[in-house]
């Protein structure tokens, strides 16, 4: 690195506009040698945009970008990182098929003295950088064989051996478990240490106090607010991200389900295992609501196991209609592993134990059967698992109905747009056209395309995998909103979440799972955050709140 890695970088007066679409508009921003500068604003507020300028993705804008007093020019990601300047994306840009190391390396792999990919040092130098970030994972393991954090983890390494003056991150810890986290924050401030500037982008407001020094609010491509991050409120940044005081940001009493003020058990907030945890009433009687699903000591024993992934090994738990149920736990519990299978997209294998719906005892074996049947699903990665990127709003919006809405086999695009425009209005999409392609959307917009869809199915039953994970706050108090009024129209909703407080904010009852089990249920009503938390981690009610007790993404 050169003599300017100490000088701090400057963007005075920059503006991007696509046709007439003002994505930013005259921002200063600038970053400080050891600084950590957090940006923040709702999906399409122009964040993304402002750092794809900065990291050389994004060129034809407006204003100067300074190194010191010099002027720049960053045209290409090639140039920027020339500069010094690397950006870790939120949506993972990893080459599936291709080991660890091999993605850290991709483009820049050190060679041996007859020119040939040094494999020795790639993989040892992986590995120093993997200690690093505080995970143990084989540099030569396929990255398709991670979970979602894990690969997150891979993504912080390979930026971290680019050895950047100025390092973006995107929602770095979107899909981190709590100690993952903690180990990335020692990573911070060991670059911070080093002169390293870092831009912090997060929806996550408790984070932002902790780790950042500066806050720049963007909205509608312009800067609104700056704020000392660590005397800055959540209030304060929220309001300043939406333009307006956010209030019912959750539920209100009124919204909640019958079971509220009728647990489903008298055991909700205690021990519980096995059936117990969902209940032990076998009649089905209901108090207050009808019995939509019931899951009674799930396993799944796959016929060819993945590393990474925990099946059900003992589940039980059921949703009544209307009433909206979270699954807590850390990372590698089996929160996804249990969706998935609900839905038919799990591993295959011999199942033991019952699933009934509606009273009738299912096995998904596929989507197609499992949408049949009355669920839909959004699945945790929506970039990877929800979408086609490169389709239109339109298709990615009717793709669950299409079998539904043909006649004779054509499918009407008149029906199409009416129904792609109906349920994006419905959901506030931002959007040009539904003829857009779904990857040029922001990536609260995409959650709700991906939404969308399922609610199109008319399901009975809404399976949800961190359906909020890197919306910004706005967009989740309008998601919270929708699953509220999904829920008053009788649909039951199975939510896993990384968040407490959307786990008790949302939800009318919790389970939480561990190493592939239902352990607990605890009833919203009388439970806090921090007991939540503790019982994932399997403390004690009440004890460890000031520890490490976040719950991960990814389980």
């Amino acid at each position: 690195m050169d003599g300017k890695l100490r000088a701090p970088v400057d963007m005075v007066g920059v503006s991007k506009s696509y046709g007439g679409v003002h994505a930013v508009r005259e921002v200063d921003f600038s970053i400080r040698p050891g600084e950590v500068h957090a940006l923040l604003g709702e999906n399409g507020a122009g964040k993304s945009t402002l750092m794809k300028v900065l990291s050389g993705e994004v060129s034809g804008y407006r204003g100067e970008i300074r190194i010191g007093a010099e002027p720049v020019a960053l045209g290409s990601p090639l140039a920027a990182r020339r500069a010094g300047i690397a950006m870790i994306h939120q949506e993972l840009d990893l080459v599936p098929a291709l080991s660890i190391a091999e993605n850290v390396w991709l483009g820049r792999e050190p060679r041996t003295r007859l020119r040939t990919v040094d494999l020795r040092r790639m993989v040892g130098e992986t590995a120093g950088l993997l200690a690093r970030t505080g995970v143990r994972l084989d540099p030569r393991r396929p990255v398709e064989q991670l979970r979602t954090g894990e690969q997150q983890l891979v993504t912080i390494a390979k930026a971290l051996s680019l050895d950047a003056r100025i390092l973006i991150m995107d929602e770095p810890t979107s899909a981190l478990s709590g100690r993952e986290v903690e180990q990335l924050f020692a990573v911070i401030g060991e670059l911070r240490r080093a002169g390293t500037g870092i831009v912090y982008i997060s929806h996550r407001m408790d984070e932002i106090g902790r780790v950042a020094d500066r806050a720049t609010v963007l909205r509608n491509g312009r800067v609104v607010a700056e704020f000392d991050a660590r005397s800055m409120t959540a209030e304060q940044a929220s309001e300043a991200m939406v333009g307006r005081p956010l209030h019912l940001m959750f539920r209100t009493g009124a919204d909640r389900s019958p079971s509220r003020t009728a647990p489903a058990s008298d055991t909700a907030g205690s021990d519980t295992a096995g059936s117990d945890a969902a209940g032990s009433d076998d009649s089905g009687a209901d108090t207050g609501a009808a019995e939509l699903l019931r899951v009674t000591d799930l396993v799944v024993v796959p016929r060819r196991p993945r590393a990474g992934r925990r099946e059900p090994a003992g589940i039980s738990l059921r949703v009544r209609r209307g009433e909206i149920v979270g699954l807590a736990g850390l990372l590698g519990s089996g929160r996804t592993e249990l969706l998935e299978t609900l839905f038919g997209v799990g591993s295959r294998g011999r199942w033991g134990g019952q699933v009934l719906l509606a009273g009738r005892s299912i096995r998904p074996s596929d989507p197609r059967r499992a949408l049949r049947l009355g669920m839909a699903f959004v699945p945790e990665d929506r970039r990877v698992a929800g979408l086609a990127l490169e389709h239109s709003v339109l298709t990615n919006t009717v793709l669950s109905v299409v079998a539904r809405i043909a006649k004779l086999g054509v499918v009407s695009r008149a029906t199409e747009q009416s129904l792609t425009r109906r349920i994006t209005e419905r959901l506030s999409v931002k959007l040009a056209s539904v003829h857009s392609p779904v990857g040029a959307l922001s990536g609260g917009n995409q959650q709700k395309v991906v939404l969308g869809r399922g609610l199109l199915t008319e399901p009975k039953l809404l399976l949800l995998d961190d359906p909020t994970r890197g919306v910004d706050v706005g967009a989740k108090a309008e998601i919270y909103q929708l699953l509220g009024e999904i829920a008053r129209q009788g649909v039951g909703v199975l939510l896993a979440s990384s968040e407490p407080a959307e786990l008790v904010g949302v939800c009318d009852r919790v389970v939480v799972l561990s190493d592939g089990r239902s352990v607990r249920e605890l009833d919203t009503a009388r439970v806090s955050e921090a007991e939540l938390l503790a019982a994932a981690i399997g403390t004690p009610t009440g004890a460890g709140a000031g520890r490490d007790l976040a719950l991960g993404a990814g389980g």
